[in-house]
């Protein structure tokens, strides 16, 4: 007997643990590491669990979060709820749900001191109305109504000035089966003045008390059928379209009055019906007051996108269905305007803020294998992470000199990214590239084959690897060798569970969470040393 073939762990195939490694089973019938559990609450702060894996459904993925965040917190809830805060107010997440969830549960199971830091959390966590009935209702699920949680969302309310509280009491009346009623009628807050007490009066009863002109102003919006007269409440109260009937809503006249103070995430989100109403289109540029102008120069501000928390995935979200000409759920079509699609790429960048250029030799592998098309970005409609993959790939192409460009899945496809290709592009050729097994070796041993010169490797994967004849680990070894390059590893986590294909033994290999918008730096960082 040959025990040398059994027990190799130089070369094993990637259905087998490499021997005495601690690896553990995937979901795809492979190995892999298991990250640690302050790991895997990133992964879910900033990925969350909504429509789980392609292997993985919602339910149990969910569950597994749950006991993950529910142990940390056990070991430290203050650390957990300093990191919630942290993901939450910097925008490094696609979206607020996992961060607003996991605040629930601190502010639920943990210690005195845990669920006191998780109140004190609550406004920088909440921040409208429909993070707050999310709270409510996850806390309400978890925990019930005590003190601590009345006099937390009494403070929620009473620390907004009248004037921004109105417009949130008209923006976010009700969510999720939830309302404002509901919660000021458990919380009971003290008016901190009359104008709060006013508005708390017309929230629970109904009743307007004195000069409420905000209010005042929507139920006359609610009840005219006079256009100039809803165009002018509109445009002088900065009312919000959650405030206005449906019918108004097919007025070119309304959305400009609406564009002209319209949130940067909610005109992000509103591009494909403004260009289907007619209000942007090619060919109207007449100077300043022009619409397309207006969002052209909105998506343009790197400032305004930083200070809205505008996530670049929610900018790719809304270029893949705005190139697309037609919405992920509607029946509605439009017709994309070039200089709108040229400002969401630039937007897209701009979210990142300055990346930082490490100067190095850089192979990006990007994983497009099957998995990676049946898994969803942070649960976004219409946007896989074989299309991110493609994002991620152009940051990286923009800001480094020397970068080699592959998809894999089974099999090794060289890619022509360029500076000048425009992101809706980038998404589309991955969106038909590959689709089948998955093999993560591939990115560092088509670089042995072909004598690719490397300082380092960043594989964009699910890490649900188990296709190849030896683990990415072990293929890192062999380039190292036979290159002479003392080459590092960045595996950049596309899914949010519980696998990683970067050895934790290896200080050259590093970890992270695909689309935490802090990601780019830190992974030019550490190639850069």
């Amino acid at each position: 007997m040959n025990y040398s073939k059994i027990i190799n762990t130089k070369s094993t195939a990637q259905a087998n643990a490499i021997p005495f490694s601690g690896q553990v089973p995937n979901n795809a019938g492979g190995y892999c590491w298991s990250v640690d559990r302050w790991t895997m609450l990133d992964r879910f702060l900033i990925l969350g669990s909504e429509k789980g894996t392609f292997y993985v459904g919602e339910r149990k993925l969910t569950m597994q979060h749950a006991e993950n965040v529910v142990e940390a917190i056990k070991e430290d809830g203050e650390r957990v709820v300093a990191r919630i805060v942290e993901v939450s107010d910097r925008g490094l997440a696609p979206k607020n749900d996992a961060a607003i969830f996991a605040l629930a549960l601190a502010a639920s199971i943990g210690d005195e001191n845990t669920r006191k830091s998780a109140f004190e959390a609550l406004p920088k966590v909440c921040r409208i109305g429909t993070h707050l009935f999310q709270f409510a209702e996850a806390c309400d699920g978890l925990r019930g109504w005590g003190r601590g949680l009345r006099k937390a969302i009494a403070k929620w309310y009473n620390a907004q000035d009248p004037e921004r509280l109105a417009h949130g009491l008209i923006k976010y009346q009700a969510r999720g089966g939830w309302s404002n009623r509901d919660l000021l009628r458990l919380a009971h807050p003290v008016a901190k003045t009359e104008a709060h007490n006013a508005l708390y009066k017309w929230v629970v009863d109904g009743e307007i008390h004195g000069e409420m002109p905000l209010i005042q102003a929507m139920l006359t919006l609610r009840e005219t059928h006079d256009l100039d007269e809803a165009v002018r409440l509109v445009r002088e109260f900065k009312m919000p379209r959650e405030a206005l009937p449906t019918e108004m809503l097919n007025e070119v006249a309304i959305w400009e009055a609406l564009l002209a103070e319209m949130p940067l995430t909610a005109m992000i989100r509103n591009l494909g019906n403004m260009t289907k109403i007619g209000l942007l289109k090619d060919g109207w540029f007449v100077g300043k007051s022009d619409a397309v102008t207006t969002v052209v120069e909105a998506l343009s501000d790197s400032e305004r996108l930083r200070k809205s928390r505008v996530h670049p995935i929610a900018v790719l979200a809304a270029m893949n269905t705005y190139a697309a000409g037609r919405g992920i759920r509607g029946s509605g079509e439009w017709k994309p305007v070039k200089p709108i699609l040229e400002a969401l790429d630039k937007a897209f960048y701009g979210t990142y803020g300055n990346v930082k250029k490490s100067g190095k030799r850089i192979v990006l592998g990007l994983d497009v294998s099957g998995s990676m098309h049946g898994t969803s970005v942070a649960g976004i409609a219409g946007l896989d992470c074989r299309k991110a993959c493609a994002a991620m790939a152009l940051i990286t192409e923009a800001v480094e000199d020397q970068v080699t460009h592959l998809a894999f899945d089974t099999k090794t496809y060289k890619l022509d990214f360029s500076k000048s290709m425009r992101l809706d592009k980038a998404v589309d050729l991955l969106a038909r590239t590959g689709g089948g097994g998955t093999d993560c070796a591939l990115p560092i041993t088509h670089a042995i084959e072909k004598k690719i010169a490397a300082d380092a490797f960043v594989i964009y994967t699910d890490s649900e690897t188990w296709y190849g004849s030896m683990h990415p680990a072990q293929a890192m070894k062999k380039y190292r060798e036979k290159m002479g390059i003392d080459a590092k590893l960045v595996v950049v986590a596309m899914a949010a569970n519980r696998c990683t294909i970067g050895d934790p033994e290896d200080a050259r290999q590093l970890n992270v969470v695909g689309f935490d918008a802090s990601v780019p730096n830190v992974v030019s960082e550490f190639i850069a040393n």
